[in-house]
Parts: C-alpha cells; structure tokens; sequence
C-alpha cells in the first residue's frame, strides 16, 4: 500500500460521523535555553474518546511535545515560540501546568515519576491534589478495581515492581478525573507480559470511563493495536499520519517500526511521497 492509496477513505470511513476534536496542536515550534529549536511546526488533532499515537525514534521531540501541551516545559526552560495549543476550543499556551490539570489535561511521565518514600495510597491522593469535592474515596475504590494489586501494597511505593509502579502512575492520573491523559513511553523497562497488560488496562480505561489518550511509546506495535489512529515524528516534525490500521499496513512503517521491509531506506526524509497537510507547511 502507498500512502496515496492509504488516504482514499472507504465507504465506512467516509460515512462514519467525525468525532469532536478534544486537542488540537497547531504549527508549534518549541524552543529550549532561547537557542536549542526542537519542535518545528508541529500539528496533530485528537478527536474526544480516542487513543491516538504518538511515533518516532529517540530525539523525535515526543516527549517535547506532550511537556508543551501539559505546561512543563518551563521547568526545563522550553517555551512555546509559535503556533497555538487548543483544548476543548480554547487556547491553552502559557498557561501553569496546575491549571491545566484542573482543565482535565493529566500527564503520566516517562519514568512513573512516582513518590518513593510515600505509600501507594498517598501517591493516588496526589493525583486528586486539584479537586476539592468529596468522591476522592469514591474515586480511589475506582482505581483499585483497575490495578486491585496496589490496594494489596501497603508499604513504600519505592519498593514496588516497574510494573506496579506504572499501574500507580496512571491511577495517579486517573484521581484527576482527566478528560484527556498523556502517557509517554508505559512500557518502558516492563517485561513483556507486564507490557500487555498495562495496555490491557489502557484500553479499558479508554472503553469504560471515554478517556481520551495520546500515547508515545517506542513498542510501536502496541501503541498502533491500541490506537485508532496515530502520527509519525522526525526531526521535531510530524511526517507521516493516518488511522492505525493505515499505518500497520503502511510498507515504511513496517521497515523503520515494525520489524519488516527492505532495509534501503534510512530516514522518512528521503521518502517523496509522504503526506504533509497545507497546515504543516
């Protein structure tokens, strides 16, 4: 398949209604230390209650992308230099990371990011930090039935698995109630079979409470199983999007992320016919 005959919709794509756009990044460039540009005019949409794909190699600007959109690039002196960030129609650049997440914006961090020398429970309430009603209990039950190991896991949370300690990073997101959570790289340093269910558990919280997701992850054949529909980054630019069945069957896509195709090419760069929107340019 070309990218060209990837673009042709078929009869059930084009009589599918569009969902509503949730986020939309437009044409951004982020800048780092006023010197170092790492994104270079970037767009991408994520329509309401979907998993959508975040790809790329190392340096991509991935990471760069979802701190932009969650206000945390300031504390590593990045900013937004151009373009805009629209959640929910309304611009959201430049505004303090805690208010985004009192917008419903919950960024689980490569990492887990979690507080090792708290519990499991007292790592959850930080998730709620925002909130100022009564169902944190509620809420909390919630997550348990998601991940019931962390209820069973009373000591430090340093002390827990990698896997248990990402299951505690997204409940952390999920006691935000947030409409939309970025996750960046949930696999990282899991076991496989670790890995499948953490993206069990993903879709799920996807189906079940209409969380919408925007997933960077390096194991691209799990991120495009669980998304409907993904992007590509290179050099701090998106250079190849679609739905992710489009991408899976994409023969690129296949050589650089999937494990299959020739080995001629090296880089997207040198690929003519790749799609790039007028908005990109």
């Amino acid at each position: 398949m070309t990218i060209a005959q990837a673009e042709l919709p078929t009869a059930a794509a084009a009589s599918a209604p569009a969902k509503p756009l949730l986020l939309s990044v437009n044409n951004i460039e982020v800048v780092y230390n006023d010197v170092i540009l790492v994104l270079r005019g970037l767009s991408l949409e994520v329509p309401q209650g979907e998993i959508v794909a975040l790809l790329g190699a190392n340096g991509a600007g991935k990471s760069t992308t979802l701190k932009a959109i969650s206000g945390l690039l300031k504390t590593e002196d990045g900013e937004v230099t151009r373009g805009d960030i629209v959640f929910e129609g309304e611009r959201i650049n430049g505004i303090d990371p805690d208010r985004i997440v009192r917008r419903g914006i919950f960024q689980v961090m490569e990492g887990r990011r979690i507080v090792g020398d708290m519990t499991c429970q007292e790592n959850l309430r930080l998730g709620a930090f925002t909130r100022r009603d009564s169902e944190v209990k509620q809420d909390l039950e919630m997550v348990y039935d998601y991940f019931p190991r962390l209820k069973e896991r009373t000591g430090l949370a340093g002390y827990l698995s990698g896997g248990e300690q990402q299951m505690l990073a997204i409940g952390r997101a999920l006691m935000a109630r947030p409409k939309l959570i970025l996750m960046d790289e949930p696999s990282m340093g899991l076991s496989p079979l670790m890995v499948k269910e953490v993206f069990s558990i993903i879709r799920r919280i996807n189906k079940d409470l209409g969380v919408t997701i925007l997933l960077v992850e390096q194991n691209a054949r799990m991120a495009l199983q669980a998304a409907s529909s993904g992007y590509i980054m290179e050099n701090g630019k998106v250079v190849l999007d679609g739905t992710a069945e489009e991408l899976k069957s994409n023969e690129d896509v296949k050589e650089f992320y999937l494990g299959g195709g020739s080995e001629e090419r090296k880089s997207f760069k040198n690929l003519k016919s790749f799609k790039r929107r007028k908005r990109w340019i």
